[in-house]
């Protein structure tokens, strides 16, 4: 069964998923953009019952607080202290990650502070090498390398509701299998006040994802983190040169590729699920012998 819980942090209220024994190993799943824990509503079921899972909200996102602007920096650096800060508030010591798009960024920069806290890493178009970046971003990297108000007005167009939409059926083969309540509650999300302007914010400050990259793959380098890839290979942003880059660092890491696109679990979960299982049943056993 699934809880919905908020915690709190920094005064600022996280919102978050939970299910299964707090005595299990324990899998932090880290949604993207524009959506939130919601995504990961049918994944979190099928790995309960023999896995502490734990699924925020970002700042700014879902049901967690979205602070003014004024006030909170939005940016992946802020972002990753606050969901640190977040497991420590709720116990969270040791964890698989589950990373998603925005969410590869933050896990990532999590393993880097503490490499030690972290058992795996399952990546789902969770991108962390310059090939995986599609002609998709090169509006916003033009605004990165000029951040003016044009280049950041021309950036709205992502925050439509038919942009949102696209974003789920893309590169799916049947979009019946969509359900349009997630495409709708992200849209009305973003509709919120003053939550165009975080968006464009992090639009801008994901420059800061791109220039960590090589330590992000020095991490995967040297740490040997057991790694698995399960990958939309029609993803209009993050493409599957992205996700076969892993085995460049880290050469036991396993890349599946699923006929669908950005959001996998959207219509691929009932086979994303086992190969999580599968993949942890064995890595997190052999650490544990290893130890």
């Amino acid at each position: 069964m699934t809880h919905y819980r908020y915690a709190n942090v920094n005064n600022h209220k996280i919102f978050y998923r939970e299910a299964g024994a707090k005595q299990a190993p324990a899998i932090l799943l880290l949604h993207g953009f524009p959506t939130s824990s919601h995504m990961f509503r049918n994944l979190i079921p099928a790995l309960a019952d023999r896995y502490h899972v734990i699924a925020p909200d970002l700042p700014g996102f879902g049901f967690s607080d979205e602070p003014d602007r004024k006030q909170f920096r939005y940016t992946f650096d802020h972002i990753a202290q606050v969901i640190a800060s977040f497991t420590q508030a709720i116990g969270l010591n040791q964890f698989a990650l589950y990373v998603f798009d925005y969410g590869a960024p933050v896990g990532f920069r999590l393993a880097l502070a503490h490499p030690e806290r972290i058992t795996a890493i399952i990546s789902q178009n969770g991108n962390a090498y310059e090939e995986g970046l599609s002609e998709g971003w090169n509006p916003i990297q033009k605004y990165w390398k000029q951040p003016t108000a044009e280049n950041r007005a021309a950036l709205r167009e992502f925050l439509k509701p038919e942009a949102t939409k696209w974003q789920y059926t893309h590169g799916v083969a049947d979009e019946t299998l969509v359900a349009p309540e997630t495409y709708a509650l992200d849209s009305a999300l973003l509709a919120r006040p003053g939550n165009d302007e975080i968006q464009l914010d992090l639009f801008l400050d994901y420059a800061s994802n791109v220039a960590l990259y090589p330590k992000f793959q020095e991490y995967f380098r040297t740490q040997h983190p057991p790694l698995l890839a399960v990958w939309g290979k029609h993803d209009p942003f993050f493409l599957p040169p992205g996700a076969e880059a892993f085995k460049r660092d880290n050469p036991n890491a396993e890349v599946h590729f699923y006929d669908t696109g950005h959001f996998a679990l959207e219509t691929h979960h009932q086979e994303i699920a086992p190969a999580i299982r599968d993949f942890l049943g064995r890595k997190l056993k052999a650490s544990v012998e290893a130890a």
